[in-house]
């Protein structure tokens, strides 16, 4: 016995209203478990599906006819058997992809019709679609229920190319529109684009994940700013997983996240999918967002794959992110400490290497210049010092190894740190927490510590910490002491530079590596300390031609007085001969002749 199915209400109504009630039907169509009791003459004629399926039953007496997995079911099928009856109803962007899809499966093409169902949606679709992005959306939402067969039909396609070309379009038109001529006649832009002015960030939003990310690659193949589309996976990310506020946040309490329930297919998915879309180049979304992704990644344990590059954009502008932002709370399936150390320690590794790798890049030309912090080491000041507040709040963990401890500890080379107070104010707090270390292992973690960096303030706290070996204390004291020497030295002297800090000023402008300076700062000042020799051997060598040019003068000046000399000496002897034959007496002379004696010594002399 046959059952028939009966319609809803709506529908039975909206199908007596153009079903031919007096002319009794001579098919019935099954489409979705219902039946249509319907005519053969008029859907034979424009169906080449049907008109195949009713040719097999000629010779039967049976007239039913079913049609399996027809897309867009009932509804799309109302509205082909309405096309087939000569009712004219609208095709608009809701039901557009439907008719295509149901106008393809059921045959109803030229071949059976002129200007059948199929050519007039194509139309439609190419000519009305296609010239409209929020159309276009509209279509993509109603292809959905509709694959595959709406992407062989390049609906898909053709849909997102139509988006992403528009969305180019207004993003260029909107840069003309900001250009402008200056005073010197050049064009320049007035101001930078917004991402404010992308009003189709929304409108995307509403896609599923898979027809997002073909959106959103046919955008990046067209030249979309890449702001734009990590503004657009931010609103989407925010919108489909922002039902889990700990996701964005860091946990305050400081407990372990409790996951109940299987792990949602569909998050996964949407978590892996906008990592991957993620643009390359940086600052296109804020370093917390992508902190929060890795978080959500962390949760429903996506691949390794995605965790990994989420690790590597984040350690790109790792200076950019905050203390909240590294508290990323241990799931149960991802380790036993109430954070997760062992990413942000990747993390730290990458963001090291990648502050290497420009340093090898700007070997050649970074060096150049002589400011006294270049960004690289500014953001290594940065991250330094918040990988000392973050080892402060992950120290009292009890679960907390201290090989953990100390790799983030050290992963960043010591001139990174200007003082060492967080470092050893984190080590404290440490100390405190896991009281059963052995002599041995505080030792090695207090080696940790540059004590010579260590401010008054802290100083003075070492000293009196029992918690430390008695090494440190010893270390602490003895650098007090010549801290205080010093500045004694500089109390009594206060015009005369002390020999302690003379001597460290000297080695500093020598060259000698600094605990506050990086090998670059180290090299800056070596360069202008050869500068300065320069300028002081240009000096000498200026000294030593005025001194050649002196000593010349001074042996021509010696070769004069010489000459001179032994015309005295002649004069002296010739004075004492009697050249004129006169005999007179050794006692007694006139005093004409002592006169002319004095007058003469005084000469010679």
């Amino acid at each position: 016995m046959q059952t028939n199915f009966s319609l809803p209400k709506c529908t039975k109504q909206r199908y007596n209203e153009w079903i031919f009630s007096d002319v009794p039907s001579d098919i019935s169509i099954e489409v979705s478990g219902g039946n249509y009791a319907l005519h053969r003459f008029p859907l034979v004629a424009r169906s080449g599906r049907i008109r195949k399926l009713a040719a097999e039953l000629r010779d039967s007496d049976v007239s039913r006819v079913e049609l399996l997995s027809l897309p867009g079911e009932a509804e799309a099928f109302e509205l082909a058997a309405k096309f087939c009856y000569g009712i004219n109803f609208e095709i608009t962007s809701s039901n557009v992809a439907q008719l295509c899809c149901v106008a393809k499966y059921l045959e109803m093409t030229e071949e059976y019709s002129k200007d059948n169902l199929f050519s007039r949606a194509e139309a439609y679709l190419d000519s009305v679609v296609c010239k409209n992005l929020e159309m276009c959306v509209e279509v993509l939402q109603q292809c959905e229920s509709l694959f595959p067969l709406a992407e062989e039909l390049n609906i898909v396609s053709r849909c997102t190319e139509a988006i992403a070309a528009k969305a180019c379009t207004e993003q260029i038109a909107s840069s003309f529109s900001q250009l402008e001529y200056s005073s010197s006649g050049r064009l320049h832009m007035n101001k930078p684009a917004k991402c404010e002015e992308d009003w189709w960030i929304e409108d995307l939003s509403v896609l599923r994940i898979d027809l997002y990310q073909m959106v959103i690659s046919a955008m990046r193949c067209r030249g979309v700013r890449p702001e734009s589309i990590g503004a657009s996976l931010v609103h989407y990310a925010q919108k489909f997983l922002s039902k889990k506020p700990s996701l964005w946040t860091a946990i305050p309490n400081q407990t372990k996240v409790e996951f109940v329930g299987p792990v949602p297919h569909e998050q996964k998915l949407v978590v892996e999918t906008i990592a991957s879309l993620l643009p390359v180049e940086k600052l296109t979304v804020l370093v917390s967002f992508l902190f929060g992704l890795l978080r959500t990644a962390i949760m429903y344990d996506c691949s390794v794959a995605c965790r990994l590059d989420l690790e590597r954009r984040i350690a790109a502008h790792l200076e950019m992110a905050s203390l909240d932002d590294l508290l990323i709370p241990s799931f149960p399936h991802a380790g036993d400490t109430l954070f997760e150390v062992d990413t942000v320690h990747r993390i730290l590794v990458n963001f090291s290497q990648h502050d290497d790798s420009e340093d090898n890049m700007d070997d050649g030309s970074g060096y150049e210049s002589d400011e006294p912090h270049s960004p690289s080491q500014t953001a290594l000041i940065k991250v330094a010092k918040l990988v000392d507040n973050y080892l402060a709040e992950i120290a009292p963990d009890a679960n907390l190894k201290l090989s953990k401890f100390m790799v983030i500890a050290e992963i960043l080379p010591s001139h990174t740190r200007l003082t060492d107070d967080g470092l050893y104010r984190a080590i404290d707090i440490y100390l405190k927490a896991h009281q059963g270390l052995s002599d041995t292992e505080r030792k090695k973690l207090c080696k940790l510590i540059d004590f010579q960096k260590l401010s008054q303030e802290a100083g003075a706290h070492a000293a009196q910490n029992e918690r430390l070996p008695i090494q440190a204390i010893v270390q602490v004291l003895y650098f007090e002491q010549v801290r205080l020497r010093s500045a004694l030295c500089c109390s009594s002297y206060p015009d005369e530079e002390p020999k302690f800090v003379s001597y460290q000023s000297r080695r500093i402008s020598s060259g000698a590596l600094s605990a506050a300076m990086s090998p670059r700062d180290n090299y800056a000042s070596l360069r202008r300390e050869n500068r300065e020799l320069k300028l002081d051997l240009a000096r000498m060598r200026m000294r030593l031609s005025d001194l050649e040019k002196e000593h010349v003068c001074m042996k021509q000046d010696l070769q004069k007085s010489s000459s001179y000399n032994l015309m005295s000496s002649l004069t002296k002897r010739v004075g004492k001969m009697n050249l004129f034959g006169h005999n007179s007496s050794r006692g007694s002379t006139s005093p004409s002749k002592r006169s002319q004696k004095t007058d003469f010594s005084k000469v010679l002399s």
